[in-house]
């Protein structure tokens, strides 16, 4: 399969890897991005079908990453429900903790709820996925272009055979759900991965400390290492804190 037959912009040198049943997952340019072709590639996808990615950690160990991609081994994305998966989740994280520690507060072990719906114009989400890539692209590491099967991220996580949170769940359909649920929510797009590594961008972040607080509790649920081994202090308000005003999500899985 190639993707060049569906796009009016000439792609870079790549090749298509494929699961060991033959089936294509991901098409990976040998060389980095360059700047402007992911937006490109993206206005593109709701007409050519190829969903652009990011792909973080391929120089450092393609095997390792080529590795955890898989297929046909994920569960339809439509049989998940991203409220319940969220709540369960969070009893199961916060089971051991200290209700009166300030790890969990304000919440403790009581499950907030997901945070209502943002208001989105028209193409806010679009615009803010193509800002944030390219910005990505430019000042961030040196990352290769990826390209999906998919018309959708929460779709291309399924389709690519990406399976970073395995430790956690190896059926990447219950993160994609969720993931599915953002974009509607908070108007999430998916902008790149690794191994164990999801990077979204946002056009709805958070812009004060209460609906941060609520945020965070999803992102807890969701990849709880965010928390437990991402930077001091390792409580849900100084994660929180940094969520404001945010319009990247980052996540990684130990």
């Amino acid at each position: 399969m190639n993707p060049q037959a569906s796009l009016s912009v000439p792609l870079p040198s790549g090749r298509m890897f494929s699961s060991q049943e033959g089936d294509p997952l991901l098409w990976v340019s040998d060389d980095p991005v360059t700047v402007g072709l992911w937006s490109w590639l993206f206005a593109e996808c709701p007409r050519s079908g190829w969903w652009p990615l990011l792909v973080e950690g391929f120089d450092r160990n393609p095997d390792l990453l080529l590795e955890a991609l898989t297929i046909n081994r994920f569960t339809p994305l439509t049989d998940h429900d991203p409220a319940g998966l969220l709540a369960t989740w969070w009893e199961e994280y916060t089971a051991s903790s200290d209700p009166g520690s300030e790890e969990m507060a304000p919440f403790g072990r009581i499950w907030p709820g997901t945070v209502p719906a943002a208001s989105l114009v028209e193409g806010a989400a679009e615009a803010r996925a193509s800002e944030c890539a390219e910005l990505l692209v430019e000042h961030g590491r040196p990352q290769r272009l990826g390209l999906v099967r998919a018309a959708s991220g929460a779709q291309a996580l399924l389709s690519c055979g990406w399976s970073g949170p395995l430790n956690y769940d190896n059926d990447t359909a219950v993160f994609a759900a969720v993931v599915a649920d953002w974009e509607r929510r908070f108007g999430a797009r998916l902008l790149g991965l690794g191994f164990d590594t999801l990077t979204l961008s946002v056009a709805s972040a958070p812009t004060d400390i209460d609906r941060a607080l609520r945020v965070a509790a999803e992102h807890f649920a969701f990849c709880p290492d965010l928390v437990w081994q991402g930077h001091s202090p390792h409580t849900l308000r100084g994660f929180a804190e940094r969520l404001v005003d945010c319009p990247v999500w980052n996540f990684w899985w130990d």
